[in-house]
């Protein structure tokens, strides 16, 4: 519970090594570049700009490379793939590829160069394969298909609408084109919305036949050939031909090439890692023969990189405390248990300077909630078994994928016990299977109840530990006020408040509404019920009286004081808030048991039983993995809302240091030592 102390470290060393303490910080990465020192008559700044964006070009131009064998030749990898991590490289393997760099960069450009020509003949297939299809009405004609001309006649092809005739389109002529006497019309082929034409006319009519033909909507062919339709299809099925054969030419080359894509790999993430190094090298402020670095480091590691550093450079390191108005990132450090419920506030936002890390404590909360959202203790055991096995079995995953999957090991752990408290084991599948298959109904005893039955008794219980995680909420702000010293916030904000609600829940027990509700009647002595007036009494008219205190007129400081009091309605929801640890846990159970019932329905035979199976499987598989997401958003809004909403605003930013930002592969991490 939590935030790593930093530091601001400065380190001045001489040019003739700003290239190895760049690299070796990069390599460290603890280091987040955060320059105090400006440009000056001695220091300046390099433009850095187009060294960096030749880097990051040709980073990306490898990463395509990889994209194309990748729809060329996908990559072996199994289901988990996700989960393996990055490739762990030696340093002498990263040296060797960091040599044949430029050799590998000619082999992203050849695997582009092929893609780019196999998409040309690709294009070139889809051309020709259209002009097979613009070809085929033509077919029968046994002439080229192109406008002919003799000394004394033309011939030219084209198309009517659907549906015209021969005779049509002599009646055409002879309304529009009267003096055309010499024409010849020939039907080559027709299809429904469109009949192919051969007109032969003679040379000095051939405008006024195409005038009155287009009129009617007469149109030349897109394209014209010099063959006979017939022989040009023949031609273009054979440079089909050749354009596929070429294709395969080319696909076999690309696969011959996917053998370098694990250096490729490499050399991206070297020229990846390069380009974030003069990214950081045009940040520098530089004089003519020295440099200075900058930035927040961890507390813990700054005194062995300054000792490391010296040790090996000439250089100066400083090592110094913050600011009091400094904002550092932040990172948080926590117990092994805790630290997979970082993500969850990283989610919401880091705390700021002056807040508490709140992931111990929430985690706790936390994984109290999901449990009893999820309540089965078979679905628990799945879920943590199978994120156990993953966690153990891909050691090398993301960190953060890491710390999702052991949140989840140890909200199903949580879910086991309450699974067996409230006796749901895959709902009420052992009774239906005695049941059904035993002529014996036995049900296994709830360690606690069963909340199907006992619905309100569970309603209760989800609204007591709403108010305790309320409550805890409420005691971190008091917590907070104390350690700065606001004594007058703490009384006002916090005190008064607990005397309010705790006066109010005190009056509430031994009422009739409360006892129609938990259908039991509570007694208390009447000096305790005295006790309970008194505190409500007082918190309420010390929140009308303080909570406006800030402000020095009377009025408006008690207008203030009672809005401020409304909040108690807030209270209110907030614990009605948590009747979803009634619902949810109830809608596991109920849907469970649905499920089992309907397999219940199945003959006794093996098609029956087979059916069962089927049901139970696919049914069950599909209510864990609802109401897991359901118990997954509703607790983080028991968290974000509820709870953080007393005490926590968040808002810090994640420590981004420099280091090597690798995409594939990384390389053997150095140490401090």
């Amino acid at each position: 519970m939590a935030v790593l102390k930093m530091q601001r470290i400065s380190v001045c060393a001489l040019k003739k090594d700003r290239k190895a303490i760049l690299e070796k910080l990069q390599s460290l990465g603890v280091l987040e570049v955060d320059h105090v020192l400006g440009e000056d008559e001695d220091f300046h700044r390099m433009d850095t700009v187009g060294r960096k964006q030749g880097f990051e070009k040709a980073a990306a131009s490898v990463d395509q490379a990889l994209d194309i064998l990748e729809r060329y030749v996908p990559e072996d990898s199994s289901m988990f793939a996700a989960l393996e991590g990055k490739k762990l490289i030696s340093a002498e393997e990263e040296m060797k590829v960091r040599q044949e760099r430029r050799e590998l960069l000619r082999t992203a450009k050849q695997i582009y160069d092929l893609d780019r020509e196999h998409a040309e003949q690709l294009s070139a297939i889809t051309k020709l394969t259209n002009s097979i299809e613009s070809l085929t009405p033509w077919l029968p004609l046994d002439v080229p298909l192109k406008t002919m001309q003799t000394e004394r006649a033309v011939f030219f092809p084209g198309t009517m609408p659907g549906g015209t005739t021969v005779e049509k389109v002599y009646e055409i002529l002879a309304e529009k084109a009267p003096e055309a006497e010499s024409v010849d019309v020939h039907i080559v082929s027709q299809e429904q919305s469109t009949v192919y034409l051969a007109v032969i006319c003679l040379n000095e009519e051939t405008g006024m036949v195409e005038e009155a033909l287009r009129s009617e909507g007469f149109a030349r062919p897109s394209q014209t050939w010099e063959e006979v339709p017939a022989r040009q299809k023949e031609k273009l099925e054979e440079q089909i031909g050749a354009c596929r054969a070429k294709t395969l030419e080319i696909e076999e080359k690309i696969k011959d090439l996917s053998s370098e894509r694990d250096r490729l790999k490499i050399v991206a993430d070297y020229y990846r890692v390069r380009g974030e190094k003069y990214e950081v090298l045009g940040t520098l402020p530089q004089s003519e023969r020295t440099f200075v670095i900058s930035g927040y480091i961890p507390a813990a590691v700054a005194g062995k990189v300054a000792d490391g550093l010296m040790e090996k450079y000439d250089c100066m390191v400083d090592v110094e405390e913050l600011k009091e108005d400094e904002e550092a990132p932040v990172i948080l450090k926590n117990n092994p248990f805790s630290s997979s419920m970082e993500g969850v506030v990283e989610s919401y936002g880091l705390p700021v300077k002056g807040e508490i890390d709140p992931t111990t404590i929430m985690s706790f909360f936390y994984v109290f909630f999901f449990g009893m959202m999820l309540s089965d203790a078979a679905y628990g055991l799945i879920v943590s078994v199978v994120c156990g096995i993953l966690v153990l079995k891909f050691p090398r995953m993301s960190e953060g994928m890491k710390k999702s999957l052991k949140l989840f090991f140890y909200c199903g752990l949580s879910t086991v016990v309450w699974g067996a408290l409230f006796g749901g084991y895959f709902g009420n599948i052992v009774d239906i299977v005695t049941e059904k298959f035993m002529g014996t109904t036995i049900t296994p005893p709830p360690l606690w109840f069963a909340p199907l039955n006992e619905p309100m008794k569970l309603l209760l219980y989800s609204m007591l530990f709403g108010v305790i995680h309320l409550f805890t909420g409420l005691a971190i702000k008091g917590y907070l006020c104390i350690r700065e010293r606001q004594i007058m916030d703490f009384f006002c904000d916090v005190v008064l408040w607990f005397m309010l609600l705790i006066g109010l829940i005190l009056m509430l027990l031994p009422s009739e509404l409360f006892a129609s509700i938990a259908q039991s009647v509570i007694v208390f002595p009447e000096w305790l019920n005295t006790l309970a007036k008194a505190l409500a009494i007082i918190g309420a008219v010390g929140i009308v009286l303080m909570s406006g205190r800030s402000n020095k007129n009377p009025a408006l400081r008690i207008a203030l004081g009672a809005y401020d009091l409304y909040n108690i309605t807030g209270w209110l929801s907030d614990v009605l808030s948590y009747s979803r640890l009634l619902a949810l846990g109830l809608a596991t159970g109920v849907i469970a048991s649905v499920i089992n019932q309907l397999g219940s329905m199945m003959p006794n035979n093996v098609i029956g039983i087979i059916a069962f199976v089927l049901i139970f499987i696919v049914g069950h598989s599909m209510n864990l993995a609802i109401n897991l997401l359901g118990a997954y958003v509703h607790t983080n809004r028991l968290q974000f809302v509820e709870f953080f909403g007393k005490f926590y605003e968040g808002g810090g930013r994640p420590f981004n240091p420099f280091r090597e930002n690798t995409k594939y592969a990384e390389i053997k991490e150095e140490t401090l030592s």
